[in-house]
């Protein structure tokens, strides 16, 4: 099937890595399961890295890891996750670099606070701001996320607010922090077709408006599309390729990876190609198969997938999968 997704951006080699994470594990230890293998990929400065896979893949989990905030029960048992602060911050210990939106902003925000008490507790614990200065700063804040009537809209609480607009809001508290990187854990998978879309658009203004990193999670290749320069496939707690988001939409390595492209429908003035299922599901991370984890769903399988796991490869450059017969060879 024809990738019909626009990417635009040219990957170059960045100069400033911000974030490097190596052969990360993260396990459940009463129950002697790991949730992530091995994972290990870096961010630069600026650039803006799509995590992508099925449900159940380590996605989140991932993103739990670098922001350290991974669950009670859960735990970082090997490899390093190391964040090059920006010197030029003030080095306050309430100055964080940085800050995670959820995919269920809802949930994620107090219902027994207003609005205003928690962007101007989010401006006073990190930027020292006070009375009016955290006031009008928080004004300013829902401002920019879209938000109009600020000064009315600080005396609300999230209940009178639809998904939408709670998603902005989890946004500018967010921004309160002013990170370095910003982590978006399925940040539209809650909302409608037409606001999933002006939030995008928000992130990508923001964007490029700060200079921030941006670590987006999405089973949706088109959001990952849309906003990411270089982009990681999950599967069973692995990243089994990364790439360029082009290169990869273009010509992915891993059957994985063309699988999920070819689950995508696509629509042109003269086309409309069906999503293609991939057949099975994810298996449990209790359960999991021997060999390479794909193998049993894999139209490309032979003998040697199933004896052991492949290790990441070159395939292109800035492209490497993990795979015994790649697609694009």
């Amino acid at each position: 099937m024809a990738v019909r997704i626009r990417a635009h951006r040219i990957w170059e080699e960045p100069m400033t890595k911000l974030l490097s994470v190596r052969d990360l594990v993260v396990e459940v230890p009463a129950r002697n399961i790991k949730i992530l293998d091995g994972i290990s990929f870096s961010l630069e400065a600026g650039q803006t890295l799509g995590l992508v896979g099925e449900s159940g893949c380590g996605k989140s989990m991932t993103c739990y890891a670098v922001a350290n905030m991974l669950p009670r029960g859960i735990a970082r048992t090997g490899g390093s996750v190391t964040f090059e602060r920006d010197p030029h911050r003030t080095g306050q210990p309430n100055d964080p670099t940085i800050a995670m939106i959820f995919q269920d902003p809802t949930s994620s925000l107090n219902p027994v606070h207003t609005i205003g008490y928690y962007l101007e507790s989010a401006l006073h614990r990190h930027q020292g701001l006070k009375g009016n200065d955290a006031r009008l700063e928080a004004m300013r804040l829902l401002e920019r996320v879209g938000i109009d009537r600020a000064k009315s809209r600080l005396r609300s609480y999230p209940h009178q607010f639809s998904g939408g607009m709670n998603q902005r809001v989890m946004i500018a508290h967010a921004l309160a922090a002013r990170p370095q990187l910003l982590i978006a854990d399925e940040p539209t998978t809650a909302l409608d077709v037409t606001m999933q879309a002006q939030i995008l658009h928000l992130l990508e203004e923001l964007k490029a408006e700060t200079g921030m990193a941006l670590m987006i999670v999405s089973h949706d290749l088109g959001v990952i599309a849309r906003l990411a320069d270089r982009a990681a496939v999950m599967y069973c707690g692995k990243i089994v390729e990364t790439a360029p988001v082009a290169e990869l939409l273009q010509r992915p390595a891993h059957p994985y990876a063309r699988a999920l492209i070819d689950c995508m429908p696509t629509v042109d003035a003269d086309d409309v190609e069906p999503p293609i299922p991939i057949p099975g599901s994810v298996p449990l991370l209790d359960d999991l198969p021997a060999g390479c984890y794909f193998h049993p769903r894999c139209p490309r399988v032979t003998d040697r997938c199933i004896v052991g796991f492949p290790d990441a490869a070159n395939v292109a450059p800035h492209h490497e999968a993990a795979c015994y017969h790649p697609v694009a060879a």
